[in-house]
């Protein structure tokens, strides 16, 4: 009984000292969206204890728009967010310390119903297209110029634009309300799974167009100064994201991701798996001259709505991590 006693009085010891150790990691604070696809990559960290593996404690800072994150880095209430890096080097070169590293290569594309006679985008001349994200959403730019070269004519001249919220277009290209849909990826997966086909791909239309779609558009971003002090920190935030993704590259890692999914039938969750995994990036940071072009381009497509004064990638904006 006194050897018994003494084991147990051990492992709380050993309990106490264990917890004590994880307190005293640092904490990366990460702003996200309340149902935002970032929080499957983010769960799957803490609930395999990526983080703590690496070095910190991750905390979650759940909100509700992208606004709302964005406000959140920039005042210090998070360390992190996830945007696309063209807004970051806008940001950059308008006078804020932001720099970023990969996150992912998920874009959407233009799906139309099953039965729609159209089978390219100039077939879409005369009808109506969906549009989440804007005017200047950058799926709907990159469309509007594969069709300007391979076709000759501005899409946007030739139809007619429907934009909203991407529930709003999801639901309205569901209802055939629209002739076409441009949504975020993983609505468009939902779409797909419920019988909608893919008319064309930004990937295939920014290849087309000289880009490279390896180029990651989604990325991690932080300020420098928090960079510049806690190089470690950031390159084990970076470890822990490869690592989160090489779990769910496997199907048992999902089965605690699913309930945040909101996948309304098995459908619906395999293609948000596929479509989460085919956005997964090459490791290493991002090639900065295909980054250039990209920007470059999205200045034509946007002006200086869409990039500010970044007519070209700024010196600093893509951190050095390393595999």
């Amino acid at each position: 009984m006194i050897i018994i006693r003494s084991l147990l009085a051990g492992a709380v010891v050993g309990a106490w000292a264990q917890a004590g150790a994880a307190q005293e990691l640092p904490t990366i604070r990460a702003a996200t969206l309340e149902s935002g696809t970032l929080n499957w990559e983010l769960q799957t960290i803490i609930d395999n204890g990526l983080d703590e593996a690496n070095g910190f404690h991750l905390e979650l800072l759940r909100l509700a728009d992208n606004g709302a994150t964005r406000v959140a880095v920039e005042g210090d209430a998070a360390e992190v967010a996830v945007a696309d890096w063209i807004w970051v080097a806008q940001q950059r070169a308008d006078g804020k310390d932001y720099v970023a590293f990969p996150y992912s290569t998920a874009v959407g594309g233009i799906v139309v119903g099953a039965d729609s006679p159209a089978q390219t985008l100039e077939d879409l001349r005369g009808g109506s297209v969906g549009i989440a994200g804007g005017p200047l959403d950058k799926s709907w730019l990159i469309l509007r110029a594969y069709t300007e070269q391979e076709y000759g004519f501005d899409l946007a001249a030739e139809t007619e634009q429907v934009f909203g919220a991407p529930p709003l277009i999801f639901k309205t290209a569901m209802d055939g309300e629209t002739d076409a849909a441009i949504n975020f990826w993983h609505f468009l997966a939902k779409m797909e799974a419920g019988g909608m086909r893919e008319l064309m791909s930004v990937t295939d239309a920014a290849e087309a167009l000289g880009l490279d779609p390896n180029t990651p558009l989604l990325t991690y971003y932080m300020k420098e100064e928090f960079a510049e002090a806690h190089p470690d920190l950031v390159q084990g935030l970076y470890h822990a994201s490869r690592q989160a993704k090489e779990l769910l590259m496997e199907e048992a890692a999902w089965e605690g991701v699913r309930p945040m999914m909101n996948a309304a039938n098995d459908a619906e969750f395999a293609a948000l798996q596929e479509g989460f995994r085919a956005g997964i990036p090459a490791e290493g940071p991002v090639d900065p001259e295909a980054a250039n072009r990209m920007l470059q381009v999205m200045g034509e497509l946007g002006g200086e709505e869409l990039v500010g004064k970044a007519t070209s990638v700024p010196e600093g904006l893509f951190l050095d991590v390393t595999p």
